[in-house]
């Protein structure tokens, strides 16, 4: 049985907001202190660690980048495609899958912590039958926009 969940983001951060020098190195140490914030939260649940899958992360990108560049914040693409429709176009062959969409948050602390904050997003977190994710995070102009794709594949 394939099961699908996605967590609307129902409030986002105040655009504008500016990103701290360093841009290229947060693009790559932000998803990994993001899934150390996330996992942090599992543990206290007694859920199991999470652990990075490459095609989760290039569907997480590939969602992430185009919110950035047409400056917009939805489960859905702009050519209509859903998060089980980039998870499987990736190469992910999933039973579960959940998405975690954000844009404002300035940090890895922040967004987890707004996800946390919000019922939908944070039963993603905390849903203990998801193994594995993929984690993006991108600036689009001032503002920053992030993605988490949550999934278990095949028999898992």
């Amino acid at each position: 049985m394939r099961i699908g969940t996605i967590a609307v983001a129902l409030t986002v951060a105040a655009a504008g907001t500016v990103v701290a020098p360093g841009e290229a190195d947060a693009a790559t140490s932000y998803p990994v202190q993001v899934l150390q914030e996330t996992n942090k939260y599992r543990a206290q649940a007694g859920c199991p660690a999470l652990v990075g899958n490459g095609q989760l992360t290039v569907a997480a990108q590939v969602h992430t980048d185009e919110m950035a560049k047409y400056r917009y914040m939805s489960h859905t693409g702009v050519a209509g495609d859903n998060p089980d429709d980039r998870i499987a176009g990736a190469g992910y062959p999933w039973k579960r899958w959940g998405e975690n969409i954000a844009a404002g948050q300035r940090t890895p602390q922040q967004v987890v912590t707004w996800w946390m904050n919000s019922p939908p997003h944070r039963a993603n977190i905390l849903n203990c039958a998801f193994r594995e994710i993929g984690i993006w995070y991108t600036l689009g102009g001032a503002r920053t926009y992030w993605t988490q794709d949550f999934g278990s594949a095949g028999g898992a």
